[in-house]
């Protein structure tokens, strides 16, 4: 009897033995304690309004990684995501996600830093998912890329990814600036308008003691459309607009960003 119970002993313990040893392997292959620590770090850190929702689009995003396969095109991918968690203006946040995202990038394939091919892939993919256009966009990338072979340091790092950051709202500030004095949606606007506007942008831009991107930004806000519609109102009366030269959107947004590309430093 002993040895029957002993047996029986055995054989119960051995029945419970493989199920717990294969929801440990389970959970260690699948490395969910890392993805669940990865998840509550992202949320600490984020302390966002909705932690729920920030949770659910966290693994969301995940799992879109795994589908899209690639192991740069997912460094690049979480590199983004982690940028788009706060706004340049709040910069303790922004310079915190910068610093993660320079981290995934150098932890990547690449090894040694974040190479040149990955930081100029990932300006692309900024300005692109700030909705720039290639022809808007590319003038600035020219400026501010690097070479695939070089390393970049995170205070490059850091630079770039503001300039495109604030190159983005800057154009969107344009894009209304010219809506301003546009007489209609479907109309050009008068070239003579867009020319004042463009004179004041330049001025507003001129910033000699703190060549900073941001500051462009901070200095280009000043100039309001409704301030310019009524300035621009004042020069030229409702009848005399629907004569003369016009400028269409494009020829505006690409003016107005020469002026902001200006005044960014060349890497070299």
């Amino acid at each position: 009897m002993a040895e029957k119970r002993r047996a029986g002993v055995v054989i119960m313990s051995d029945s419970k033995s493989p199920k717990s040893d294969s929801d440990g392997e389970f959970v260690s292959q699948a490395a969910v304690s890392t993805l669940l620590r990865g998840a509550l770090l992202e949320l600490l850190q984020s302390r966002p309004e909705d932690p729920v929702g920030f949770l659910a689009e966290h693994f969301a995003h995940l799992s879109a990684e795994a589908e899209d396969g690639g192991a740069e095109h997912r460094s690049v991918s979480r590199c983004l995501w982690h940028l788009s968690l706060a706004h340049h203006s709040h910069r303790s946040a922004f310079n915190s996600n910068v610093r993660v995202a320079y981290e995934l990038l150098a932890c990547g394939p690449s090894g040694g830093g974040v190479r040149g091919r990955l930081y100029s892939e990932m300006l692309r993919s900024l300005c692109s998912e700030g909705g720039l256009s290639g022809s808007t966009a590319t003038p600035l990338l020219r400026r501010i890329q690097s070479h695939d072979y070089e390393s970049v340091p995170f205070q490059l790092f850091r630079q770039g990814v503001l300039t495109c950051a604030v190159f983005t709202d800057y154009i969107r500030k344009s894009q209304c600036l010219y809506a301003a004095v546009a007489s209609a949606p479907d109309r050009p606007a008068q070239r003579t308008l867009c020319l004042a506007v463009l004179s004041t942008l330049r001025e507003a831009l001129e910033t000699p003691d703190r060549p900073d991107a941001a500051r462009y930004l901070e200095a280009s806000a000043k100039i309001s459309p409704a301030k310019v519609a009524q300035a621009m109102a004042e020069v030229h009366p409702p009848a005399q607009r629907h004569d003369g030269p016009t400028m269409d959107a494009q020829e505006f947004e690409d003016a107005a960003a020469a002026l902001f590309i200006a005044r960014v430093r060349t890497v070299t």
